[in-house]
């Protein structure tokens, strides 16, 4: 087995068992740690395809600032150690039964597509026409849809924080857990 190979391998293991986890986790502050490792593995992956510029933007803008504007919000509006009620055996089904739907469409999409190879030669990426489309203003450009949605997550962010702080930790908490 080739060293591409083992690394392919690796990480699509590392996603797989820190994706589980981030969802399955009782405890919100490890949920946000599983999810920044889920997104340095994907990084990796984008690395071993040669994608240099989209593992830099997964490893800046998702793991390093999305993960880190998570991990604050939890430490301003809620206790570290706060653990959420385990959800019934019916949710569990029917979670289980939207993911394992889930996987075999996505399976069976997958091994219905025939995949070819192409004989045409790969084309030359030009990083200054990537870097005038992502800071123009104009009819193609990125800048304004970036900072509006830049602008309304921000907003989010501090309308979720207010609403937590004015609620306070006895409100958020279930009832089952206000009792301990």
């Amino acid at each position: 087995m080739a060293s591409n190979q083992i690394m392919f391998i690796l990480f699509a293991l590392m996603i797989t068992v820190f994706s589980v986890l981030t969802v399955t986790t009782r405890k919100i502050l490890r949920a946000a740690v599983f999810l920044l490792f889920v997104l340095v593995s994907t990084s990796g992956l984008y690395f071993m395809l040669n994608y240099q510029f989209m593992a830099a933007i997964q490893l800046t803008l998702y793991a390093g600032g999305i993960v880190v504007l998570i991990i604050f919000s939890i430490l301003l509006t809620s206790h570290i150690s706060q653990k959420f009620e385990s959800s019934g055996w019916k949710k569990n089904i029917f979670s289980a039964l939207a993911a394992i739907t889930g996987a075999i469409l996505s399976i069976v999409t997958i091994l219905d597509y025939s995949f070819s190879a192409t004989k045409e030669a790969a084309q030359e990426v030009d990083m200054h026409l990537i870097g005038r489309s992502l800071l123009s203003v104009d009819k193609d450009g990125y800048v304004l849809p970036f900072e509006v949605i830049s602008v309304l997550l921000l907003a989010a962010m501090i309308a979720a924080i207010v609403i937590a702080k004015k609620a306070g930790p006895a409100k958020t908490l279930s009832p089952k857990l206000n009792q301990e």
